[in-house]
């Protein structure tokens, strides 16, 4: 039986791929799916780490994010969104009609809005998450016209499900 979630025991030695999200806007990009890499001496070493540096945090906190997205929501339903201006949303999950949008952020103060918003304007629909690691109580934050909810995984898996 397949783990439902888990980027592990899914036959593909650790590696998911990540579908982008979109609508049909001319802007999007709809055909490259990322890669992301659920073994950390794998992801080490296809990076050229040979240490973990502060700078490297990030992208480790967006694997873990996202396997607990997987197990949340269902693998079929995370997937990213980016336009053709280098604007990203980290995650989308499908939610019926809409979509909630997921940024991973190591400091919840360096989250820009700008991406997010960019996204909101063809998806109102859904809510806004800003996942941050040491975050233990959930709080709602305005971040221009947005209100975003402040989580950490536990958080977000609550939220999810």
């Amino acid at each position: 039986m397949r783990r439902r979630g888990s980027g592990r025991g899914d036959g593909n030695g650790g590696i998911v791929a990540v579908n982008p999200y979109h609508g049909g806007g001319r802007r999007e990009l709809v055909h490259r799916p990322k890669a992301y890499g659920f073994d950390t001496g794998f992801v080490a070493f296809a990076r050229g780490w040979r240490d973990v540096r502060e700078e490297d945090r990030g992208v480790l906190w967006e694997h873990l994010v996202l396997d607990v997205l997987r197990t949340a929501a269902g693998a079929e339903e995370v997937c990213y969104w980016s336009d053709k201006s280098g604007r990203e949303v980290d995650f989308v999950v499908r939610r019926g009609r809409g979509a909630d949008a997921v940024e991973c952020k190591i400091n919840p103060d360096k989250f820009d809005p700008g991406p997010l918003s960019v996204f909101r304007s063809s998806y109102p629909e859904g809510r806004n998450f800003v996942v941050c690691p040491g975050v233990t109580r959930t709080h709602d934050r305005r971040a221009g016209d947005l209100v975003v909810r402040i989580t950490g995984c536990s958080g977000l898996m609550a939220e999810m499900q």
